[in-house]
């Protein structure tokens, strides 16, 4: 059940009522009930006679049932700043609630004023409530990053770590509050209202084709070359979900996410050494939103969310599973390297088209006092795209 007409959601800033809109005063005014976090609902004056309510802790488990509390009244929602920057009106507007938003300067709009950065050159990561490792992912020589919700020790942990102890670290803290201040991020540690400044300095990793030694593996891992070649036909697009069938080594569900920070992956694999394995990878590579499936192929797949393509890497030989993964996504790429597996893509092939493909990697290795080329194992990929 949803309110039938649309609610505000008003975004207030550090300087409180006094940079709030005539508009977004006035609905908050009218409101019977104002709902906000703690810090919001004190910047409300003595004017507003409106019932003022704090969220729930673990929101999101209770958001439907709370709201429904209060739909007979009129409801006003505070939240900061921009409200649909890693804010609450994301999460309402996805839940299929009406809302009538209205923002007011965001913490990022303003320490991009004060630090003199584009939109199109800063990168903004959010780790509220999410691991600061996903920051991992954004460090590249040059880049302008701006960090939403981290502590600072956190955070020099994560860049020293990470080889980006000579960026430039920053502290934009309290903006637009009498009390704003900026500061060394190496040097001080900072309130909870604060913003990081990374200008980055340092060596990255590519966000595909890593070196196959980025990975812990215990042999059962997709190589370089053959994962570019499986990435470029899964083709991922911004927010899209891949199942990594028997992932190994996690290489493609970690790259997929590494291509953009609202793709999505499911890892799915039966031996829980790797399955663990595959989380450390995720954690170390900056993807620890990878979601890792322990269980046996297919029956740990029937429960997952519908994908928009899937790698099949482990498990082909498994009764049905290409029939099950063909239903499934649009786009499918499997790999085979023993003769049963290619048993398993010839007949795919038959039965659906596509594409199949041999692919032999040979590489310079020393031969005595000359060099030689020695090759990897062959391994056979079927594509099919409908």
């Amino acid at each position: 059940m949803r309110e039938k007409s649309p609610f505000p959601v008003v975004g207030i800033g550090a300087d409180g009522w006094s940079g709030l809109s005539e508009e977004a005063r006035t609905l908050v005014l009218s409101a019977d009930v104002v709902i906000g976090g703690a810090r919001q609902l004190a910047y409300l004056p003595p004017e507003v006679e409106a019932d003022a309510v704090e969220w729930p802790a673990r929101l999101l488990s209770k958001l439907d049932g709370f709201l429904a509390e209060y739909f007979d009244r009129r409801i006003c929602v505070l939240a900061s700043g921009d409200p649909l920057l890693s804010g609450i009106g994301t999460t309402l507007i996805e839940r299929g609630y009406d809302i009538q938003v209205l923002p007011t300067l965001s913490s990022v709009t303003l320490a991009r004023a004060r630090l003199g950065w584009s939109a199109e050159q800063t990168e903004v990561v959010s780790v509220v409530g999410r691991d600061i490792e996903r920051v991992a992912r954004a460090l590249t020589p040059g880049r302008k990053v701006l960090v939403l919700g981290a502590k600072a020790p956190a955070l020099r942990k994560l860049l020293r770590s990470r080889k980006f102890a000579k960026s430039t670290l920053r502290a934009l803290e309290n903006l637009g509050s009498p009390d704003e201040r900026i500061s060394d991020g190496w040097e001080h540690d900072p309130g909870p209202l604060t913003v990081f400044a990374i200008d980055c300095v340092g060596k990255a990793l590519p966000l595909i084709g890593l070196p196959d030694d980025a990975y812990d593996h215990d042999g059962q891992l997709t190589k370089r070359d053959v994962r570019i070649s499986a990435l470029a036909r899964l083709a991922p697009s911004p927010g899209e979900l891949l199942w990594d069938v028997g992932a190994g080594a996690g290489s493609i569900a970690i790259e997929w996410l590494r291509m953009h920070p609202l793709n999505r992956a499911i890892a799915i694999e039966g031996v829980s050494s790797r399955a663990d394995r595959i989380e450390r990878n995720a954690y170390k590579l900056g993807v620890p939103q990878l979601r890792v499936v322990c269980g046996l192929i297919p029956d740990a797949l029937v429960r997952l969310p519908k994908p928009d393509a899937i790698f099949i890497g482990g498990a082909l030989t498994t009764p049905d599973l290409i029939t099950g993964c063909v239903e499934n996504a649009s786009r499918i790429v499997a790999h085979a390297v023993t003769l049963q597996g290619e048993w398993v893509l010839a007949d795919a092939h038959r039965r659906y088209g596509g594409e199949l493909t041999r692919i032999s990697v040979q590489r310079i290795e020393p031969l005595g006092h000359y060099d030689g080329w020695k090759p990897s194992r062959t391994v056979t990929q079927w594509c099919k795209i409908k």
